[in-house]
């Protein structure tokens, strides 16, 4: 039933993320990302009491969805608070993030054996994140794109001030936006297909959105189908993570995106089909070529959502990372199926299809 249950939560989670693109589009990013905080928070309590399995699956699949829809809006936002020169930096920090949430992950499951108190312990914290309603002002961007410029221009004073630095007198002086740069009222998947260019641009990015998510979730998903320790196992495929993100941060701009996204996906792979001919009494071996494995389509992943949020303007690059990434939940549905099915045929199948 572990496979239909993640199905349920990638399903609902594509739904959610178009709903919560239109509403970022509409409403804003700060403004949708403290509903779906809010939404985990209260989903999470909710689950965490639940009489019955029913409710739990209920309540952990809507916790979810809301999950996806707070990142989403929370990355979109902070690259969109600094310039185009930094929005790589900014959008390698936030995954850094997320991975030392997953490295502490094991740690908290390993202290608080009860579920019912572990399901509070992670639900628990995003009640603080409603706090930001007072700090994080919204999007100068999607201010400028919605023709809100004299918020967006206080705004970025405000920010310059705090930087200890002054605006130009050009961008004080700014009281319309072109409308090229305006942010569409209603999106369509057209417009991400409207030249050649944007297709193959749109065509290439949703194949590796998918792909990266089968290879990264089926990896993790895997963990607890082999034998070991799974909270040592979580922790040290967690670790393999962090360096992914330097390594990023050191090649991109030298080499480009293309290099780095092939040779990354191209290491995942091997590292994959070498780790399923390696004897199971070589643990350690066999342990760190998998490790290898994750870190390189970790490596592939972050790439994905940089370049996302690079190829298409900020008019409709909400949209574009919305409708695109929806593909990763499409990954996340195949994932537990394509490893459950396989490894009942052989244990080491799932990681030759990788």
């Amino acid at each position: 039933s572990l496979n239909i249950l993640q199905a349920l939560l990638q399903t609902s989670g594509l739904l959610y993320r178009f709903l919560i693109c239109f509403a970022a589009q509409r409403f804003g990013r700060k403004f949708c990302y403290l509903v779906s905080c809010l939404g985990m928070g209260v989903c999470g309590v909710i689950a965490a009491f639940a009489p019955n399995f029913i409710v739990f699956v209920t309540f952990r699949t809507l916790q979810g969805v809301f999950g996806k829809g707070s990142w989403f809006c929370a990355y979109v936002a902070v690259t969109e608070f600094v310039g185009s020169s930094y929005r790589r930096v900014v959008g390698i920090i936030a995954q850094l993030f997320f991975t030392l949430g997953v490295m502490i992950l094991p740690g908290v499951a390993y202290l608080i054996p009860s579920w019912r108190w572990l399901q509070l312990a992670i639900t628990l914290p995003n009640f603080a994140f409603l706090l930001y309603y007072w700090v994080v002002p919204e999007s100068p961007r999607w201010l400028f794109s919605r023709n809100r410029t004299e918020e967006a221009i206080k705004i970025a004073q405000n920010i310059a001030k705090h930087n200890g630095k002054l605006l130009p007198p050009s961008y004080s002086e700014m009281r319309s936006v072109d409308e090229s740069t305006k942010e569409l009222s209603n999106p369509a998947f057209l417009d991400l297909v409207r030249t050649p260019r944007m297709r193959k641009y749109t065509l290439i990015v949703m194949y590796a959105w998918f792909t990266s998510a089968v290879v990264y979730q089926g990896l993790v998903m895997r963990l607890g189908i082999v034998e070991g320790d799974l909270y040592l196992g979580f922790f040290i495929s967690a670790v393999a993570e962090l360096p992914a993100a330097f390594i990023i941060l050191l090649t991109l701009d030298r080499v480009g995106r293309r290099l780095p996204f092939s040779l990354a996906n191209i290491v995942a792979g091997i590292s994959c089909i070498i780790t399923a001919f390696i004897p199971e009494d070589l643990f350690w071996l066999k342990t760190t070529i998998a490790t290898v494995g994750r870190l390189a389509i970790t490596m592939a992943f972050e790439i994905v959502y940089i370049v996302n949020t690079e190829l298409y303007p900020t008019n409709i690059r909400n949209f574009s990372v919305s409708v695109c990434s929806g593909l990763c939940d499409l990954g996340g549905i195949v994932a537990p199926f394509l490893l459950y099915r396989l490894a009942a045929i052989w244990l080491e199948l799932p990681l030759i299809m990788y």
